[in-house]
């Protein structure tokens, strides 16, 4: 975590990226999004120790990219900030989430093109939520998600001015503008406000019913599965564990369950859990934990958060199948 951190807190007006390879030609962008799409590739397979031993050096290319040209390194240059954002909010390293989040967007606000400040925006608004600033959260991801498609997603495509050479069209843009809806419908769950989860999962399902299910545009994994995903999840955070664990039960029965990442799967298995164990539901909650830890055990034993709903699950239900197990591995028990 310190290569990592001292590799964000790493200023291009100092010099020290520049100095420190003065007599190399920055790499291709060819070659920088390779290495952005494999970082992308452990942080939805939840290889973590992985994508943290890669974060130094890909952040330090990136930036050298970025600098070498602008229009062509904007893209890697976000994706590996979100990237890094993203897997530090899991580890409780807010600070430095938000840090790496803040990066992604002021890079993305420089090019004018509204798709990559939308992207950016997705883990702004994932750190506020971290931080506990569900609100902000809300208004941020509704306002980023209003920019990229101002007439909503009646018109699919869109500014026709697209800066961006990645951009892959209305799916692309559908599939970043959808998954602002539902960051900002978790943020509203989060604020107990149930009818804009209501309103924001009902337009997401819209959107995401003219993508389908299978697809992984942006790396956001968005479609119908991850908007049911949602709905179960934002119930949970509105006290409605047993309609959470209802929608749990009908969801893992869908086919696009298996097609979203790894790591998306196994966080919703803690979701549920916790709402099962709210519910008495035992069984689900051990289950599910049991699961979240064969989907992606990283999800499950390097998150601190995880750590204490394990360890709730183990004292409500020592006999679930697999919990106890869990546990001791863990070092949770005696």
């Amino acid at each position: 975590m310190s290569a990592v951190r001292a590799a964000l807190a790493c200023y291009d007006i100092f010099g020290s990226d520049a100095d420190a390879d003065a007599d190399t030609a920055p790499p291709a962008v060819e070659a920088t999004t390779r290495q952005v799409e494999h970082a992308w590739l452990a942080y939805q397979h939840a290889h973590y120790p992985q994508l943290l031993r890669m974060l130094p050096d890909l952040l330090t290319a990136a930036r050298r990219r970025h600098a070498a040209d602008s229009v062509s390194g904007a893209l890697p240059l976000v994706q590996v900030h979100r990237a890094a954002s993203q897997v530090l909010v899991k580890l409780d390293e807010t600070d430095l989430a938000w840090l790496a989040a803040d990066r992604a967007m002021t890079v993305a606000s420089t090019t004018g093109d509204p798709l990559l400040a939308a992207t950016a925006a997705v883990p702004l608004g994932q750190t506020l939520r971290a931080v506990g600033q569900g609100r902000l959260a809300m208004s941020t991801t509704i306002a980023a998600a209003h920019r990229l498609i101002p007439a909503g997603p009646t018109d699919p495509a869109g500014p026709t001015d697209r800066t961006d050479p990645a951009d892959d069209g209305p799916p692309g843009r559908l599939s970043v503008y959808g998954t602002l809806l539902l960051q900002a419908a978790l943020a509203a769950a989060e604020c107990d406000d149930a009818a804009a989860v209501r309103e924001l999962t009902r337009q997401a399902g819209d959107v995401a019913d003219q993508i389908g299910d299978g697809h992984d545009h942006r790396w956001t994994g968005f479609g119908p599965a991850a908007v049911e995903l949602t709905r179960a999840v934002a119930a949970g955070d509105l006290g409605e564990a047993e309609e959470a664990v209802r929608r749990h039960a009908a969801l893992v029965r869908r086919p696009g369950w298996r097609g979203l990442p790894a790591e998306h799967r196994a966080a919703y298995l803690v979701d549920v859990a916790r709402a099962a164990l709210q519910s008495g539901d035992l069984v689900t909650a051990g289950r599910s934990l049991v699961d979240a830890d064969r989907v992606a055990s990283a999800e499950v034993r390097l998150r601190p958060s995880v750590r204490t709903v394990v360890a709730e699950a183990v004292r409500c239900a020592p006999s679930a199948a697999g919990v106890a197990g869990l546990a001791a591995t863990l070092g949770l028990t005696r």
